[in-house]
């Protein structure tokens, strides 16, 4: 047995039977990133990379059981929270984070996991999105999302202010009112080819981190960007390092991206362990019939630019 074990993260998400997204997602950015990812499921999906069609929702019971499980076995750094799946579902996961006020938490609150067609699904989002708002926000060191999201967020919390116009500071000021200690909002601006991902904290402090923009359409490059700050949180980095250091991962990891199915395209979480000699073969041409829900889509998020030859922390 190895004397020194890395940093190990307890990531709440999806799976996401394409590897795009989800555990799978957040376990390949987490080991890139030299640490060791334990994953919960909340939800698994039947999904291709064109469209999502359905999810089994896992039970709040079983998903406490499997949190548990490795919190009161392994020595838990940090939590990444990804998609919850249900009400039900955010309630046990902030019970659990309130057991470990002490573990820094991510949460990059994906769009609800469809369980059929049961319900009215703006009923639903704004069911959901109050738990979050009440429960797990206010037990976030770092949120991250992207200024479409964010406005969305705020729409359903609004009672009589429409947020569809407003810029990345507000937003973050209203979020940062929610509890939450830290802000990332990405695509919070474009300035030629560079898509900006601002980072708001304490004392209206502003950080900004630029991407080269791709023109490609990326399922998983949220997971990406928010597993990266877990790990290097966990490695006890600090909040402004971590993230420059993340979008420093996500930007290589987006400009070796490729498209195994025929729809988005994925990062490459691994571009640091290709061939030096050997050139990255360009994914497929542009797609833009179908929303991304991620950083790094095509006029909506985060995109790619060279940075470094490897990850900061592999």
């Amino acid at each position: 047995m190895s004397i020194h074990a890395p940093p190990t993260i307890l990531t709440f998400s999806a799976s996401d039977p394409t590897g795009a997204g989800g555990v799978l997602a957040d376990a390949l950015t987490c080991a890139s990133m030299g640490c060791h990812a334990a994953c919960a499921i909340t939800a698994v999906a039947v999904q291709d990379s064109t469209r999502n069609e359905d999810a089994l929702l896992i039970d709040d019971e079983w998903l406490d059981d499997q949190a548990r499980a490795v919190l009161q076995d392994m020595p838990v750094s940090a939590i990444k929270v990804g998609a919850v799946g249900s009400s039900d579902n955010a309630q046990a996961i902030a019970e659990i984070l309130s057991d470990y006020p002490e573990l820094p938490v991510v949460f990059d609150p994906l769009p609800a996991v469809r369980a059929g067609s049961s319900g009215s699904q703006e009923q639903t989002d704004a069911e959901l999105m109050t738990v979050l708002r009440e429960l797990i926000v206010p037990q976030t060191t770092v949120l991250t999302l992207s200024l479409e999201q964010a406005r969305r967020w705020l729409a359903l919390a609004a009672d009589d202010e429409a947020p569809e116009d407003w810029d990345a500071g507000r937003c973050a000021h209203e979020l940062l009112e929610w509890g939450a200690q830290y802000v990332l909002i990405t695509s919070a601006e474009t300035v030629g080819q560079l898509i900006v991902n601002r980072l708001y904290g304490p004392e209206q402090s502003v950080q900004n981190e630029s991407i080269e923009h791709v023109d490609l359409r990326f399922r998983g490059a949220g997971d990406t960007l928010s597993a990266a700050i877990a790990a290097l949180l966990a490695q006890g980095i600090e909040v402004g390092d971590a993230v420059r250091e993340a979008n420093e991962f996500l930007a290589q990891a987006l400009a070796g991206g490729f498209r195994l199915g025929m729809g988005d395209a994925m990062p490459d979480r691994l571009f640091w362990a290709g061939d030096d000699g050997s050139e990255e073969p360009a994914a497929d041409e542009t797609t833009d019939d179908s929303d991304a829900d991620e950083p790094g889509a095509s006029g909506s998020d985060e995109r790619a630019d060279d940075g470094t030859s490897g990850p900061s922390r592999a």
